[in-house]
């Protein structure tokens, strides 16, 4: 076994380990920093077949930005743990059987005869002055330049969706008009009123 192969292993190891802890563990702050550890194994990943765009965007991206929002809201948050724990065993053998069905169906897709390394052998090399930024960009501004607009309107519509659907106009809602609050004069707000001089007896 080679130094790559093992440190492949190493971290598809504990990228496995984290992801069964996510969906295993009950204490949510827990599941979250062993989503953390998720994450950076997989930029362990990335890095290891030279990708180190992907890798460190999912470090920042995920890690560095969504992670921290999640612990913020689930440490934040008053979450009652007991209840969480009720019912766990319940939905435990439905939930094996679909797990085992999904292993079953993963092997035999991503089975040898179809991703062996008979038929995706290990890619050469690249040189010292590669870039792997500048060939994704190109992949992704000109191979795949349509799928890649209509996901980023398929993104526009769903964020106008949200907005649409949350923000709700209550009646005993107090807000304010910026543009009446644009057109106020001085005169609208204050007013000067002269009075005689008044002196002490």
């Amino acid at each position: 076994m080679t130094f790559i192969q093992f440190v492949f292993y190493f971290f598809s190891a504990i990228l496995v380990f984290a992801a069964a802890m996510v969906i295993t563990i009950r204490n949510p702050v827990k599941a979250a920093l062993f989503l953390v550890l998720a994450f950076f194994s997989a930029a362990g990943l990335w890095v290891l077949l030279e990708a180190e765009f992907l890798a460190i965007a999912l470090v920042l991206v995920y890690v560095g930005a969504v992670m921290v929002l999640f612990l913020f809201v689930v440490m934040m948050l008053d979450i009652n743990l007991v209840r969480l724990r009720e019912g766990f065993g319940e939905y435990l053998p439905i939930g094996s059987i679909v797990a085992v069905l999904m292993v079953l169906e993963m092997g035999i897709i991503l089975g040898s005869r179809h991703f062996g390394l008979h038929r995706f052998p290990v890619p050469p090399g690249h040189t010292a002055n590669y870039s792997n930024t500048r060939e994704l960009g190109m992949q992704l501004y000109t191979v795949y330049v349509y799928p890649f607009e209509i996901a980023a309107l398929i993104l526009l519509v769903a964020i106008i969706a949200a907005i649409a659907l949350t923000m709700r106009k209550r009646p005993r809602t107090r807000y304010q008009d910026p543009a009446q609050q644009v057109r106020v004069r001085p005169e609208d707000r204050v007013r000067i009123v002269k009075m005689a001089a008044e002196k002490k007896a």
